[in-house]
């Protein structure tokens, strides 16, 4: 792969696989620029529930953000969540307007994580039905309004 920033890539990759991190897997078919990662959470609104999330690292990372959704692959479903939409974009600064390069694949996983653990309400965005159906292919593209920060 030829990307300008692939020793960095491959070192963030290398990490992940060794963190062995609390209810995350990284998941055959992942590689430098593309993460398939399973993910559970501790939170008994999700009990039992499993998640995926797809990372894909464009050629600007680590300046831009990398692509982050949840997937419907292999029986999991996208989390009840007001800050998730039903086509498995996520809303969350950190993927957006707080990105720093200083930031990584590990500490995006893990925000997300953190986000539905510490979750109480089992509900979609308010406007969830009008994002979705005029939302771009890639969330870094879409118009999130941040509703609520205490969720």
């Amino acid at each position: 792969m030829s990307h300008r920033f692939a020793r960095r890539l491959l070192k963030e990759h290398q990490a992940f696989e060794r963190a062995n991190l609390p209810g995350l897997q990284l998941l055959p078919g992942s590689d430098i620029t593309k993460y398939l990662v399973s993910m559970s959470v501790a939170n008994e609104l999700y009990s039992g529930q499993k998640f995926m999330l797809l990372i894909s690292i464009g050629t600007e990372y680590p300046v831009e953000p990398p692509l982050v959704k949840f997937v419907t692959e292999n029986e999991c479903t996208v989390p009840l969540h007001p800050h998730v939409y039903s086509n498995g974009h996520i809303c969350l600064n950190v993927l957006g307007k707080d990105w720093t390069p200083a930031c990584g694949v590990e500490s995006v996983v893990l925000s997300v994580q953190s986000m539905l653990s510490t979750n109480t309400l089992a509900e979609r965005p308010p406007d969830d039905a009008r994002y979705v159906r005029h939302a771009p292919r890639d969330p870094k593209n879409g118009r999130f309004v941040y509703h609520d920060d205490t969720v």
